[in-house]
């Protein structure tokens, strides 16, 4: 959670970030070049391995970056009545918008660039498993 609040990715991010971008280098036939059929294959299924459990990974990390997007409406306080608004804890209720409002905006961010790096290898991972039979 320390990512959304802060804006920038943590460490686990930056991690899975260039997991994601290093797999999307990989071209799953130079992988099999000069190797026989079992080691073809054999190659194919770890790499197809390889991309599954990134992928896995990177599901677990969206599910957890859309909570602050599909949570509570921090704008609800506008709908309070004007005397509670003038009231001493709308001060505090606004600056639980403002980090709610922040958090969602940098969940944004970082699901937007996860989707960006998570996408060119879902057909990837189809096309080495169509691959393997």
């Amino acid at each position: 959670m320390s990512a959304l609040l802060s804006g920038a990715p943590d460490q686990e991010d930056d991690a899975l970030f260039t997991r994601l971008r290093d797999l999307a280098l990989v071209e799953p036939e130079a992988l099999t070049v000069g190797l026989d059929e079992a080691a073809a294959a054999a190659m194919l299924a770890a790499h197809a391995e390889d991309l599954a459990e990134a992928l896995r990974v990177a599901r677990a990390r969206v599910m957890a970056l859309r909570a602050p997007l599909t949570g509570p409406d921090p704008l609800a306080l506008l709908d309070a009545p004007a005397a509670r608004k003038r009231h001493g804890d709308s001060r505090d209720a606004a600056a639980r918008a403002e980090q709610q409002l922040a958090a969602r905006a940098n969940a944004a961010r970082l699901l937007a660039r996860l989707d960006d790096l998570i996408a060119p290898l879902v057909p990837r991972y189809f096309a080495v498993e169509r691959r393997l039979g």
